[in-house]
């Protein structure tokens, strides 16, 4: 186990300690909430695993650095961003498979692209967006999210 996850740990671990100090029956709920939270979660943990799966088993990793890959440029980065802004998955899942698909020859410019416009884009709940928001408005939004999520995964390219 590396540094930052005993410290992430250890730190929620205190946390809990600390709550159950503070009030137990709060603490108590609060952990029954994160379990039904955790249960509901199970199964799109496991569609993941399974896409992972076949990810790697069908698509040879030569194949994937050739679309995502340092030789894909710009246009593989931007290939992910709009695969992250399309799909609606827990941003926690998905890292296992950026890490994957990074382990498989994509590049790091890609892997930030598809995790920030996972995390900021919303094409699964745009028609919300909209309606609350109104077309014009949730349209901007999401059009300057992509364009940020972009940038930033260029930057963490030229940074890592």
């Amino acid at each position: 186990m590396n540094f930052t996850a005993i410290i992430i740990n250890g730190i929620a671990v205190a946390g809990l300690i600390l709550a159950f100090i503070k009030d137990r029956k709060k603490a108590v709920q609060s952990l029954k909430m994160a379990l039904k939270s955790f249960i509901k979660m199970l199964p799109m943990v496991f569609i993941i695993i399974i896409a992972i799966g076949l990810l790697l088993g069908f698509v040879p990793p030569d194949q994937i650095s050739r679309f995502v890959g340092e030789q894909s440029g710009a246009s593989g980065v931007l290939l992910v961003g709009v695969v992250g802004a399309l799909m609606h998955i827990p941003a926690l899942l998905s890292f296992p498979l950026a890490a994957s698909i990074l382990e498989s020859g994509a590049s790091i410019t890609a892997v930030a692209a598809f995790i920030t416009t996972l995390t900021m884009i919303g094409m699964i709940t745009l028609p919300l967006e909209i309606k609350e928001l109104g077309k014009k408005m949730a349209l901007l939004r999401n059009g300057i999210s992509f364009v940020i999520a972009i940038v930033i995964a260029f930057i963490m390219g030229m940074i890592l």
